[in-house]
């Protein structure tokens, strides 16, 4: 079998099977590409429309380790990440299990296309990354302004130890401190920028989640009835842990109604991004 026919059958079988998509890919014929390659140990960036990868012959043994993912994948149900143990964001890769969310925040598209730098200061050189998860923004920050230090914080030991393969990994372990924290409890401000991509599904929302997302860690997704239980007590008590001229940078997915009836006061900033302009914000000084 060639590798386009064996990606081909594999999107056929995904879209068959009725699995949910949306934890680094939206479409089966994607999720095939990466499933494929991965079993197969093939860089995920090959290019299939150059006949000479596309058409190449798959063996009966590679052909039986992609069968058996998939195999995972429909019987699971589990994101395709955790089956993999990598995900990727901004196109680095990351370590992810099942401890952690599967990296996915549209934070990371507003650090790589610059859409905070107009917000910060010549001085600014902490951040916030609260709620961390595995790392993964606090690694694109890092990256991305290679002045900062990044306190990244959550209150799972658990993601907190994800997040330490990461930052190690990437070779950032003396820029990003991982701090076991209650929201601010344990933080010492001032932050100049604060990242934050909290647990913010609603629970009518959280009672329709497909078996993909029910297999992530509930602490990273619920936010109570309304979805903004975390961010009230992070909104109150931001103001204590930001500089003069800090910004909050804040995702809120599909929330948007529930924060505006929340925090009827505030006035932010709404952030363009691929999934539309009203999912991250911005709040800076008034």
């Amino acid at each position: 079998m060639k590798l386009v026919d064996l990606i081909e059958e594999t999107e056929r079988r995904l879209t068959q099977a009725q699995v949910h998509f949306g934890h680094g890919t939206d479409n089966a014929r994607d999720e095939a590409v990466w499933l494929v390659l991965h079993a197969l140990g093939l860089p995920l960036d090959s290019d299939l429309d150059d006949a000479v990868v596309g058409d190449q012959l798959v063996s009966p043994e590679n052909q039986a380790k992609a069968e058996s993912l998939l195999q995972r994948r429909i019987s699971t149900h589990k994101p395709l990440a955790y089956l993999t143990g990598q995900a990727w964001l901004q196109g680095i890769p990351f370590y992810v299990d099942e401890r952690t969310i599967v990296p996915r925040s549209l934070i990371a598209e507003a650090i790589a296309d610059g859409s905070i730098d107009p917000w910060l200061a010549a001085d600014t050189h902490r951040v916030l990354d609260l709620c961390t998860g595995n790392g993964s923004l606090a690694v694109l920050a890092a990256m991305a302004w290679p002045e900062i230090s990044v306190d990244a914080v959550d209150i799972s030991a658990d993601a907190l130890a994800v997040a330490r393969i990461n930052v190690d990994e990437h070779g950032l372990s003396e820029r990003i401190r991982l701090i076991e924290s209650d929201g601010f409890t344990k933080c010492q401000g001032a932050y100049d920028l604060i990242l934050c991509n909290p647990p913010y599904v609603n629970q009518n929302s959280m009672d329709a989640l497909p078996a993909e997302f029910r297999a992530e860690p509930s602490l990273a997704l619920a936010g109570g009835a309304d979805g903004m239980d975390f961010i009230r007590n992070m909104l109150a008590a931001a103001p204590r842990y930001l500089s003069k001229s800090g910004v909050l940078v804040l995702e809120i997915g599909n929330e948007r109604e529930h924060f505006e009836a929340a925090f009827p006061d505030l006035q932010p900033v709404w952030i363009d991004t691929s999934a539309g302009g009203d999912q991250v914000l911005l709040l800076a000084p008034q």
